[in-house]
């Protein structure tokens, strides 16, 4: 993978991200070490199993996240998870609610930072205490390398 092509994903997706504003626990730049690691921040993505659009997101994380749509769609709508998962937009709110929820110190570190929270997204809320499954560690570790994703 090329430090280009994660920059170019990062960068679409701070973009995306950049209006959710400073008072929610992931950062742009870590949202977008996130968004990389596990789908090449790939935007054109569709549900594919049980996970949709480009942060792999599963209904019951949706759910967790709290439920939010695009457009004002009601939460309770058929096609509300996966409009919003497949937005970019609705899916970086939904990781922000799932990190609020969720948000711990899973490496023990003595701080909650965004290892946590890739360690989150990729394990669950209560299951990240475990080990970084490959390859999205490696993905995640060399995009974090690359923007310095911090919190």
């Amino acid at each position: 993978m090329s430090k280009r092509v994660i920059v170019a994903g990062i960068v679409f997706a701070i973009a995306f991200s950049a209006a959710l504003g400073d008072d929610l626990p992931v950062t742009q730049q870590c949202l977008g070490c996130i968004c990389e690691a596990i789908s090449g921040c790939n935007t054109t993505a569709v549900c594919s199993g049980d996970v949709c659009g480009p942060f792999r997101i599963t209904w019951a994380y949706w759910s967790d996240s709290g439920k939010p749509t695009v457009r004002g769609e009601s939460p309770e709508s058929a096609t509300a998870y996966a409009n919003c998962a497949g937005d970019t937009y609705c899916a970086a709110l939904s990781v922000q609610g799932y990190m609020s929820k969720f948000q711990q110190d899973c490496n023990k570190d003595g701080r909650i930072d965004c290892d946590d929270f890739a360690l989150i997204h990729a394990l669950g809320g209560y299951g990240c205490a475990g080990n970084m499954p490959e390859p999205y560690g490696q993905r995640y570790r060399q995009c974090k390398a690359i923007v310095g994703a911090g919190q």
